[in-house]
């Protein structure tokens, strides 16, 4: 069964298991301790920061390891910023950064301190000057992501690192997604990364602090891991964690030749052989494994579903799925479609076979899903009359507002309107997106009795 969802998690890599398997002999004692089995589990942990460090771009006295890349993110926000006090409270991160970020984010201001989004392009890429005019005198510590998790856009962390630097202040990247493929470029100043996505076991994380920057450890003291991350160190998994980045840089350029090849095939494809779809990110400055697209009038969860059924594992960040019941802040903060959103990540080794697999399979289950639900045919010419057409679609969830928007258009005449009275949240962004892929017009929102009332002018 393929699995496309490495985004999430990629399979365990070789080398990472060879590596976990031989240090479960070897590594298993207390690398604090100074008789013969602590000594040499301490060879093997430092063994792996010196390698993991390397990949990096940092000495291995600033690298620490710790429980998750999660954990990594809060350790380095609560750090930086608590290392910062006197600067003041406020942190500057993009609309579409990991919810790791966030969520240290409205810790921040739920703490009495404050917060700045800059917002990103349709592709889903921030402009460094932004982050610049988003930089105040109190600001302690900027937060950008290196790629995107869900769309793959890669961030131009060199040119905000140097804006940053030039200010004063100190960037964190989130390098989870992208650290497999290569360091990170530029003067960032903490970095922070997570095994199990390049192929790692899961349950290691890295944070990378620069000399010289500013951080005070949060929580109670602790000697492990120059105080950063307080614990026993799983030293298999660390070992592991380390000896697989190094495997997949040394693969990473000849596998993200082919992958992105493979990727390229998805992108070109999806558009022509399914109607009514959006590809988004950015179609150059991506990562190479990974694609993300939506898909008009398809419920996301039951589109996941058949795709299993179908022996395709893929993931998605739309608002219909079971995880959640709002939008994607990734594809909100775009302004892109947000139903029936599809992420294929591939792993490496995915070969061509599978991927014109789930080419031919695609089709089929986005026809079947949009049957199920409703979806309209193409809108034939209307010569009716030009009073306004108000759908009511209270107390339904994405995509059905939207499937009954495309129902009636074609009931009023180009210049007519049609009102979509929705309470769901999804309406806000999709009905907009709707209107810019089909050539129509999104007039606006306006209030209602009940949710809000969505206006779209019939251009074509």
């Amino acid at each position: 069964m393929p699995y496309f969802d490495a985004a999430s998690a990629a399979p365990l890599h070789p080398v990472a298991r060879q590596a976990l398997l031989a240090s479960l002999d070897e590594g298993w004692a207390d690398p604090a301790r100074l008789y013969r089995e602590g000594r040499r589990a301490a060879l093997l942990l430092d063994a792996a920061r010196e390698t993991a460090a390397e990949a990096v771009g940092c000495r291995p006295d600033e690298l620490v390891f710790t429980s998750s890349g999660t954990r990594a993110v809060h350790s380095a926000v609560a750090g930086a910023l608590a290392g910062r006090r006197r600067v003041g409270r406020h942190l500057v991160l993009s609309a579409v950064e990991h919810s790791s970020v966030l969520h240290s984010a409205a810790a921040l201001e739920a703490e009495g301190g404050s917060s700045t989004e800059v917002p990103v392009d349709r592709s889903g890429a921030v402009d460094p000057s932004a982050y610049g005019r988003a930089l105040r005198p109190d600001t302690a510590l900027a937060c950008l992501q290196s790629a995107n998790h869900e769309v793959g856009t890669e961030q131009p962390v060199a040119e905000t690192a140097g804006i940053c630097a030039e200010a004063g202040v100190p960037l964190l990247v989130d390098a989870a997604q992208s650290l497999g493929w290569g360091p990170v470029p530029g003067r960032w100043s903490l970095l922070t990364a997570s095994a199990h996505k390049w192929g790692g076991p899961a349950g290691v994380g890295l944070l990378a602090v620069r000399k010289g920057v500013r951080f005070a450890p949060r929580g109670p003291a602790d000697e492990r891991e120059s105080g950063r991350a307080a614990g026993f160190e799983n030293v298999p998994a660390v070992v592991a964690a380390a000896a697989s980045l190094r495997a997949v840089r040394a693969e990473a350029a000849a596998e993200g030749a082919r992958l992105r090849a493979l990727v390229d095939r998805i992108r070109s494809a999806v558009g022509s052989l399914v109607p009514d779809v959006e590809v988004v990110g950015d179609p150059v400055r991506r990562l190479p494994h990974l694609v993300t697209f939506s898909c008009l009038y398809v419920d996301g969860e039951t589109l996941l579903h058949e795709l299993d059924r179908a022996g395709f594992s893929v993931s998605s960040g739309s608002s219909c799925t079971s995880s959640t019941l709002t939008p994607s802040h990734v594809l909100r903060a775009m302004g892109v479609l947000t139903e029936g959103n599809i992420r294929v990540s591939l792993p490496a080794g995915t070969s061509e076979e599978q991927v014109d697999g789930f080419l031919g399979v695609l089709p089929g289950v986005v026809a079947e899903v949009r049957d199920r639900l409703g979806a309209p045919a193409p809108a034939a010419p209307s010569a009716g009359s030009r009073a306004p057409l108000v759908v009511d679609a209270l107390g339904r969830r994405c995509p059905v507002p939207v499937i009954e928007l495309a129902k009636v258009i074609g009931e009023v005449p180009v210049g007519g309107t049609v009102t979509v009275l929705s309470d769901d949240e999804a309406a806000r962004l999709d009905i907009p997106a709707w209107c810019a892929m089909r050539e129509q017009e999104y007039v606006g929102e306006e209030p209602a009795d009940r949710g809000s009332a969505y206006v779209v002018r019939r251009l074509v």
